[in-house]
Formats: structure tokens, sequence, C-alpha cells
């Protein structure tokens, strides 16, 4: 028997900062050593996006929808094989100051388990980077791959947490952002620090701010409290959210904050790109932040797999989040 399920669109966390505090936190010397015996392999976040799967039918709503929003630019549609086996996607960049997209809307099933990983990092090299994974405590769940520009592997922090990696034949050149994205990681109590140090191991990062008791109402619980870590690197920043996983919706599901210099402006423009707003704007820890759904339905030429993407959006940020959700 097969139920019935609806999902959300892409969803987005949006935030304005008013300038961050930051508390140096000192590292291990057995993550320390980890560190200087594997590469530094990131490139800059410019060249690091944030992987949305939509349907087909909604690609260009939702291409234009984040554009009327961040502004920015795209390239140009093509129908292609990115994945390790065969497929057809429709793959477009979209390429705004606040972050980069990668957005596919499958003509074919998606094979496992392209769909899960939540963004794309630009390495120097590749068989180095699986390398400094694998060192770091990370597995290998898709190993590398040809694409029509490159090569690609999948890989996993502890804590399930999957991240491309790729190389191109030619390396690209592209500007700097206006503001860098957030990746924001949602990860049980128990496999918290295993992610982090494995994180940290494989970025070369750094941790700025730890709260044991940061205020719940960033995971939608204002009564409570949960652990944040926020870390910085070459592939950008990223918070750690290291909770009891009881979250109501939306939270957990953004992937990615983008930062924006109006937060007011900036959700007008996406009201007017029929971008719903899920979380109205509030204030905490030096930010002003909303969550919002872009328009797009999940991808369901699978029949067993869909995925989703959400944002949420901090006075001066934004985020966002897809994942694949098996259906009975």
């Amino acid at each position: 028997m097969r139920a019935s399920r609806s999902f959300p669109g892409a969803v987005f966390w949006l935030a304005l900062m008013f300038g961050i505090a930051r508390v140096a936190v000192c590292q291990s010397v057995a993550l320390q050593n980890t560190i200087a015996a594997t590469p530094d392999v990131g490139v800059g976040a410019q060249y690091d996006s944030t992987h949305v799967y939509v349907a087909t039918e909604d690609f260009d709503h939702f291409v234009g929808s984040v554009v009327a929003t961040f502004g920015g630019t795209t390239s140009k549609q093509v129908v292609l094989t990115v994945t390790a086996i065969a497929s057809k996607t429709i793959s477009q960049m979209i390429s705004t100051p606040v972050g980069m997209f990668s957005v596919f809307g499958y003509k074919t099933p998606v094979p496992y388990p392209f769909g899960t990983e939540r963004a794309g990092y630009l390495v120097t090299d590749l068989d180095a980077a699986i390398g400094a994974a694998r060192a770091s405590g990370a597995s290998v769940l898709v190993t590398p791959f040809k694409d029509p520009i490159g090569r690609d592997a999948i890989i996993q922090f502890p804590g399930g947490v999957n991240t491309q990696l790729y190389v191109h034949n030619t390396m690209p050149s592209y500007g700097p952002l206006k503001t860098i994205p957030e990746n924001r990681v949602y990860v049980s109590l128990d496999s918290a620090d295993a992610f982090i140090r494995s994180f940290l191991a494989f970025s070369h990062g750094r941790v700025v701010s730890s709260d044991e008791h940061a205020p719940g109402v960033e995971v939608g619980r204002p009564k409570d409290t949960y652990r944040r870590v926020r870390i910085e690197s070459t592939f950008g920043k990223m918070t750690v959210l290291a909770t009891d996983g009881h979250l109501p919706y939306p939270y957990g599901w953004e992937t990615t904050g983008y930062e924006v210099a109006n937060l007011t402006g900036t959700l007008t423009k996406a009201k007017r790109a029929e971008v719903k707003i899920l979380v109205a704007p509030y204030q905490v820890d030096r930010r002003q932040a909303a969550i919002v759904q872009f328009p797009r339905r999940l991808h369901r030429r699978d029949p067993f797999a869909r995925s989703m993407s959400n944002s949420m959006v901090a006075g001066r940020n934004l985020k966002s989040r897809h994942d694949l959700v098996a259906l009975s």
C-alpha cells in the first residue's frame, strides 16, 4: 500500500547580521596532527554550491524565483549525465552575490545516493581530497567518476552528512562573493563531536564560536537551549546544530544560510517571486532571521524517492536545505 505524502519546496534561511562575537576554541593535539598530515584541498567559497533537485516542470520557475530574490546570473541550461551511472538531468548554475546554486531536474530516476548530498565543493585535487576525507574519518559513498567537465565523488562525514567533491578539467575563475554562505548542519548529540572533528580535519577549518546553551528559538524551541558550533574554513562558513531531534517544522530542513544586506527588502522581493515565508523575521544572537520556501515541487520520477530543498534567511543570512525522502 502506498501512502500519499506532501513535502515542502525549496526552503532557505535568510539573516541580517549585526556583528558576530568570535570565540577561539582550542583544538586537540590529535586533531592538529591530523590537519598537519593532510593537504588543504579547498579552493574558495565562491566555487561551492548548494545542490537543489527540482521537478522538470518547475525548473524555470524555481530558477527565476532565486534570481528575482537575490539577483545574479545563470549559466546556459543543458541536459547531461552528472552521475556515476547512466541518467539524464537538466542542469543549470545560478550565480548570486550571496552564493551559488546547482539546480538539477532529472528526466530519469535519480541514481542513489545522488540527491542526498547537501552541496558541492571544488577541490584542488580530487584524489588528494579523497585521501584527506578518509584520513579525517569520512567515508567515500561514490568513488571518483568522470562527468562532462571533470571528475566527482561523494563523501559522508560522521553523522550522515553527505557532500559532493569535484574538480574541473579547466580550473574556473570566479570573483569573490559579496557575503559567504553558511552551511547549516543538523546532527545528533551523539554524533556532533565526531562530525566536528572530522570536518575540521578535512577542511583545515577552525571553530570560531561554541555555545552549549544556544537560544532554542533558533531551532523553533524558544523555551529550550541547544548546542551550536560555528566553523570557518576555505569552504566557507558552517553552523553545526546538535539537537535531540525534537524539531518543529521547518527547522532541520534548511541546509544553507545566505547573508543579505537588507532582510526586509529581500523578503519583499521574495514574496513578489511567489516565495513563501515559513518563519517570520525574528532577532537573536546579533541576527535578524527568517525562513522562506521557494516555489518548487519535488522530483517524482523515481517511484520511491523525492528530493526537497528548504532555505532560511537571517537579517543578513539565508539558509537552504534539500533531502531525499523514501516513500512507501
